[in-house]
């Protein structure tokens, strides 16, 4: 029989709203809240483990939930909850009526599986959800091999980056590091680096060779990318501007160097 959870006092129900709420719970208990129809979809096609999906059906049919859900491998608790529970544990104002309970995963290099020719973008130390969400879309939309964010400033898992990141953060291969650790793995595994910086001795990026195995780095709009990053690049590189401002949004930055870099590998 469907388990059913109608008070807002129920403690799988406080759980997942500390789980919506704070990282350090997050982190604590290795387990993070999924929202939405695609995303669950997506997380399930990114392997993810999702152990319990709660589900109010004023709101989603049990015949949507059942497609969903009907070509999963692991065991799943279903749980039928009451609108008034629904609306408390949800994070979004407009829902689609389900919530996954996922476990989260080890984002370390080890676990990185490349090509001799991947095409990587490194985000030093972004911090707004809807920047690493739009880097995520723009990685997804140019299928590439790796995202990884340096010395990170904020919890992946963060509902705000999911949602931002349409479930992208599903369909990517991520990993966060530290910056002395990313470019020790890049020098051992021959990828070449570009580091985008505002600086007079930075090379146009129409005049780079992406077709071999490359890393793109960028950094927040606000101070750019640390001299360690600098330092240690193949080649610096700039997006000539032609207006009165010196800079675009992180996101808007990588999507054209990424599809630079896409647009040569045709």
């Amino acid at each position: 029989m469907l388990k059913q959870i109608t008070s807002i006092q129920n403690p799988l129900i406080k759980e997942v709203i500390q789980l919506q709420e704070k990282s350090r719970v997050r982190k604590n208990r290795e387990l993070f809240i999924i929202e939405g129809q695609r995303e669950i979809s997506l997380a399930l096609k990114g392997n993810y483990q999702i152990n319990t999906i709660l589900f109010c059906e004023a709101i989603i049919s049990n015949t949507k939930v059942d497609e969903i859900t009907k070509s999963i491998d692991q065991e799943i608790e279903l749980i039928l909850v009451s609108k008034e529970v629904y609306q408390k544990i949800s994070h979004r104002k407009t829902t689609e009526g389900i919530i996954a309970i996922a476990h989260c995963k080890d984002l370390i290099l080890n676990n990185l599986s490349l090509t001799n020719n991947s095409l990587i973008l490194i985000a030093e130390a972004p911090e707004k959800p809807g920047n690493i969400g739009a880097l995520l879309r723009t990685a997804d939309a140019a299928n590439l091999d790796a995202v990884i964010i340096a010395n990170p400033k904020t919890d992946l898992y963060n509902p705000n980056i999911i949602r931002s990141s349409v479930g992208c953060i599903f369909t990517n291969q991520i990993v966060m590091e530290t910056t002395n650790n990313i470019l020790n793995y890049l020098k051992e595994n021959n990828i070449q680096l570009f580091s985008a910086a505002l600086d007079k001795n930075s090379e146009d990026y129409t005049l780079q060779d992406y077709t071999k195995a490359t890393a793109i780095a960028v950094g927040t709009e606000a101070t750019g990318l640390s001299k360690e990053w600098l330092q240690n690049s193949t080649k610096n590189i700039i997006i000539p501007m032609e207006g009165e401002i010196d800079s675009l949004n992180v996101s808007v930055s990588a999507a054209i160097l990424i599809f630079e870099a896409k647009r040569q590998r045709k």
